[in-house]
């Protein structure tokens, strides 16, 4: 891989970790604080829950990133799933928490790092592979917390992007370059 684009790559990744945070914490913010414990049925995670296991995984995966297996001994992912907080000082804790550790890893990787090896749960892959593979599960969740936080919040919800009925109109905005910021967050 070219360094050029293993560099474009990288920072590439780092924006879409930036977005996928920014766009949880524009659905959480919107969130009364006991609506962070509400789920939707016996088998549904809350956002608390949804934030504790993003939280678990994050520091698994990225701490140590390129020397320790992405699976720490010590992580315990079922209890990820079990909620053992009340409050929102906690819930966002965890939360600044594993994105610190998301950051912290993916800020210190040079192009050359790309195709080094990794393993998660023992399964070699390629540093690339590995950074694909978090960004396709916190897109997921991330997406799950916004769902849970626009169901929650009802025709109170502000859209994180472009609200309903208003796509022709900032198409138009953005087309004719009169667009008074940069366009919204995609959801």
């Amino acid at each position: 891989m070219t360094t050029d684009l293993a560099a474009h790559y990288l920072d590439e990744a780092r924006r879409q970790f930036r977005g996928y945070k920014r766009l949880g914490e524009g659905a959480i913010t919107q969130l009364k604080d006991e609506d962070l414990f509400v789920t939707l049925d016996p088998e549904s995670n809350s956002v608390a829950i949804l934030v504790k296991h993003l939280a678990g995984n994050m520091r698994s995966r990225f701490t140590d990133f390129l020397t320790t297996d992405g699976e720490k001994p010590d992580r315990h992912r079922d209890q990820e799933f079990e909620m053992n907080a009340n409050s929102r000082a906690e819930v966002m804790r965890w939360w600044e928490d594993g994105w610190a550790c998301v950051f912290s890893a993916i800020e210190a990787l040079k192009p050359d790092d790309l195709m080094c090896t990794v393993t998660i749960r023992s399964e070699p892959h390629t540093v690339l592979q590995a950074i694909n593979r978090q960004l396709a599960h916190y897109a997921m969740h991330v997406g799950q917390i916004v769902f849970l936080a626009k169901h929650l919040r009802s025709n109170e919800w502000k859209s994180l992007s472009i609200p309903r009925g208003k796509s022709e109109e900032v198409n138009r905005k953005l087309m004719s370059g009169k667009a008074d910021s940069a366009p919204p967050l995609r959801s």
